[in-house]
C-alpha cells in the first residue's frame, strides 16, 4: 500500500483545507476500518506528533486548517498506522512513568505494565539509605533511569545482549544528571559475563522476554511484525530468563537481597515451584490493575 493511501481512500484533496477537527474525524474512521485499536486516541497522537503539541492541546485547535506539509507529514503516518506499525515507532518517542523515551525498531516498546515493576522497586527502596541495582535487559532505558531518577539512594548496573539498546539507553539517560549513577554494559545474561561484574546488589529487576515461542504467533499485528522478536520472547517456554536470574541472583544478591520482575499472565504458579526449587526463602506476587498476577517479588 501506498503511504499516501489513506486520504486517497477518504477523498481528501488538496483543494480543500482541512481543520483539524475534520482530519481527525477521518483518519479515525479509516483507522477504525483497518483494524486498529483505539482509532481515535491513536489518530490524536499522529496528529499531535505532526502539529508539534500536546495531545489535549487537539481540542484547542479544532477550527485550524492544516497546511500542506502537515498533511503531507500526517498522511505518512496514517499509511505506517495502517499496517499496524505501533505510533510510538512512528513518532520515536514513548512516554513512560510521566516521561518521554527515544524509541526506535530495535527497542521493546515500554508497557504501562512495567510501570508497576518499577513502582514496586521504588517504593521498596525508599527507606534504604543505599541501594545497589542490576537492571536484566536496559531495552530503552526506561527501568534504569526512571529507578535512578525516582531514587537518589541507588546506583545501578543495566545489562543488555544488544549493543543498539544499550546505544538508546545511554542516548535517552544523556538528558538527565544520573550518568555517574548507571552503568550500561553490554553484556549476555547467560553468559559468564554476567558474574564478571566485580559487586553484589541489593536488588535485581528485570522485565524479561517472557512469550513462549508456541505462543509467540498469537501476539498483536503491531508486537508480531514490528517489536524485535529477541525482546518478545525467549525461543522456549516463556520461563527460560527466570531460570536464568533464579539462578545468577545465588552469586549477585547481597544478603536480604530482593529480585523483582514483571511476568506474564497465568506464569504465577510456575514461577512459584521454580524459585522455592531454588530454595528462596520468600516468593509473592502483585496484582496489577486488571486483578492478574503482574509482578514476582522474591527474597534471597
Amino acid at each position: 500500500m501506498s503511504l499516501i493511501h489513506p486520504f486517497f481512500i477518504l477523498n481528501i484533496t488538496m483543494q480543500k483545507q482541512y481543520t483539524v477537527l475534520e482530519i481527525l474525524q477521518l483518519s479515525s474512521d479509516y483507522l477504525e476500518k483497518k483494524g486498529i485499536e483505539s482509532p481515535r486516541v491513536n489518530a490524536e497522537l499522529l496528529l499531535a506528533d505532526v502539529l508539534n503539541c500536546k495531545r489535549l492541546d487537539l481540542y484547542l485547535k479544532f477550527d485550524q486548517p492544516l497546511k500542506e506539509f502537515e498533511i503531507n507529514k500526517y498522511r505518512e503516518f496514517l499509511g505506517r498506522r495502517a499496517v499496524f506499525e505501533p505510533y510510538q515507532y512512528i513518532i520515536g518517542k514513548s512516554e513512560f512513568y510521566g516521561r518521554v523515551f527515544n524509541v526506535d525498531k530495535n527497542i521493546l516498546i515500554p508497557r504501562p505494565e512495567t510501570e508497576l515493576l518499577v513502582e514496586e522497586v521504588i517504593n521498596y527502596g525508599k527507606s534504604k539509605s543505599e541501594l545497589k541495582i542490576l537492571d536484566i535487559g536496559t531495552g530503552s532505558g526506561n527501568i534504569p533511569i526512571t529507578i535512578a531518577l525516582e531514587l537518589p539512594n541507588s546506583q545501578l548496573t543495566s545489562i543488555d545482549i544488544s549493543s543498539k539498546a544499550i546505544s538508546a539507553a545511554i542516548n535517552n539517560s544523556s538528558k538527565y544528571e544520573i550518568k555517574d549513577r548507571i552503568s550500561f554494559l553490554e553484556i549476555d545474561v547467560f553468559s559468564d559475563k554476567v558474574f564478571s561484574l566485580n559487586q553484589k546488589f541489593d536488588v535485581i529487576i528485570s522485565n524479561p522476554p517472557y512469550v513462549s515461542l508456541n505462543d509467540y504467533s498469537t501476539v498483536q499485528k503491531e508486537i508480531l511484525n514490528f517489536e524485535p522478536k529477541e525482546a518478545v520472547t525467549d525461543n522456549g517456554d516463556g520461563y527460560k530468563f527466570y531460570r536464568r536470574i533464579a539462578e545468577i541472583s545465588k552469586k549477585l544478591l547481597n544478603e536480604n537481597g530482593v529480585i523483582f520482575c514483571e511476568i506474564a499472565k497465568d506464569q504465577s504458579t510456575v514461577l512459584n515451584q521454580l524459585y522455592l526449587d531454588f530454595n528462596y526463602s520468600s516468593v509473592n506476587f502483585k496484582k496489577d490493575y486488571q486483578n492478574i498476577d503482574r509482578i514476582l517479588v522474591v527474597e534471597l
